[in-house]
């Protein structure tokens, strides 16, 4: 039998509590502003760590440290670009770097005004991927690059600027903005993951060369990254495996990174973006579960109403 008589108790005001009623969300009144809106949520769990995070990106721009984004290709597909854009403009980012699927969408969108077809539809008729004038504008971007000694995301960003009648829409592609701010646009290339590479003018060895250039122009700037942000938005394999081997690269040089803020954004957890970005390399890390066209455009928000 349980001996009753021994348990030891303590009153519940003696007690630490992590949930307290000064911490509860305040509803929120129809009128009011967005920073009413902020101030209505919770100081608990994700409503309190999403202001934190906030507040590091705006302490890391302040000091001059990098805010690095690694973004999937859904992020463009979602209408984010113009977001991204001017977070970039005000020095909310100083550096972008994503896989070759978003390029395809961000070069698509400046030269016709929109991008992403119906796999399920296409594949059916063995159609999928295999449009024209994608391919043939790429490997000519690519031709610049290895000509001028330039990275993809570079070459790419040159190529729309270089050429503004073919890209009527380039104020929507993050290629063209980055280049005309001067600021680093990484493109990591798996081989055989595009549509790219259903196409003959596409070649392999030209791609991995401006890839591998873009991947050197990534892990030299991650040598800043003491006090810095990185955030992986909705790239699950490609970025979180890119950040790994960089960041093992740059601590092998002997440079110290601790202090920086990792954040994930997503629409559920993935194993790579948990381990490679937020576990492993020991920044504090931040994690929020949603969908990109709803989180995205709050943390512009924050940043916007807390930072300027």
């Amino acid at each position: 039998m349980i001996e009753w008589e021994k348990i030891k108790r303590i009153s519940i005001k003696e007690r630490k509590h992590k949930v307290k009623i000064e911490d509860f969300a305040i509803p929120y009144q129809k009128g009011g502003s967005f920073q009413n809106f902020l101030d209505s949520l919770p100081q608990i769990l994700k409503g309190k760590e999403l202001r934190e995070m906030a507040f590091r990106i705006i302490e890391a721009k302040k000091k001059g440290k990098p805010i690095i984004f690694l973004i999937g290709a859904h992020v463009v597909k979602c209408g984010l670009s113009p977001l991204l854009i001017e977070m970039a403009q005000k020095g909310w980012i100083s550096m972008l770097s994503t896989h070759g699927a978003t390029t395809i969408h961000d070069l698509e969108i400046a030269f016709i005004g929109e991008t992403s077809e119906d796999v399920a539809e296409t594949l059916k008729k063995g159609m999928f991927g295999m449009v024209e004038e994608t391919p043939r504008l790429y490997a000519q971007a690519v031709k610049i690059g290895l000509k001028e000694n330039l990275g993809l995301g570079e070459a790419l960003g040159k190529f729309i600027y270089s050429n503004p009648s073919l890209f009527p829409y380039r104020d929507y592609s993050l290629l063209y903005n980055f280049y005309c701010l001067s600021l680093p646009f990484t493109v990591h290339i798996a081989l055989g993951t595009d549509t790219l590479f259903q196409h003959p003018e596409i070649k392999g060895s030209e791609l991995g060369e401006l890839s591998h250039r873009d991947f050197l122009r990534f892990a030299s700037e991650l040598k800043r990254l003491k006090g810095g942000c990185i955030l992986n938005i909705g790239s699950a394999v490609i970025m979180p495996e890119v950040f790994l081997k960089a960041f093992s690269l740059v601590k092998n040089l002997g440079y110290s990174m601790e202090g920086f803020t990792a954040v994930n954004f997503d629409m559920i957890e993935h194993y790579r973006p948990r381990e490679n970005i937020l576990r492993r390399p020991g920044g504090t890390p931040f994690s929020f579960l949603g969908h990109h066209e709803i989180m995205i455009p709050l943390l512009f928000a924050i940043l916007k109403e807390l930072g300027e």
